[in-house]
């Protein structure tokens, strides 16, 4: 272990892993993820959304990938899960409830939009 970990009183890491199978074209063919903690071997993908903080100079470095199996439709709920996620997870980490509330309105008023809720 680094030092720098140590310093930071870390006492394991954990690694997760995509592998991308691309075609001639660099286009996204097949996706697999692995993630230690999660006992997550090879699992197949369609579509992922990586975002990370550069705290340096305080931006968001990201990679959106999809496969050409991916669905319009599978897209559509892909986003409004994902949105609906990024809510959730943005209330545990700032305590925001009022804005978050409003994001989750927004995120019924997409899934109204592209007809992703069930029929009454």
């Amino acid at each position: 272990m680094s030092a720098d970990l140590k310093e930071r009183n870390i006492v394991k890491t954990s690694e997760i892993k995509i592998n991308v199978g691309i075609n001639e074209n660099n286009v996204p063919m097949r996706m697999l993820w692995s993630a230690t903690d999660g006992e997550v071997e090879n699992k197949e993908a369609r579509a992922m959304l990586l975002s990370v903080w550069d705290p340096t100079d305080k931006i968001t470095l990201k990679i959106d990938l999809w496969t050409d199996e991916m669905s319009i439709e599978e897209m559509k709920q892909f986003f409004h899960q994902t949105l609906l996620t990024m809510s959730d997870t943005f209330e545990k980490a700032t305590g925001e409830t009022k804005i978050c509330e409003d994001l989750r309105d927004y995120c019924y008023h997409f899934a109204t939009k592209m007809d992703l809720l069930p029929e009454e």
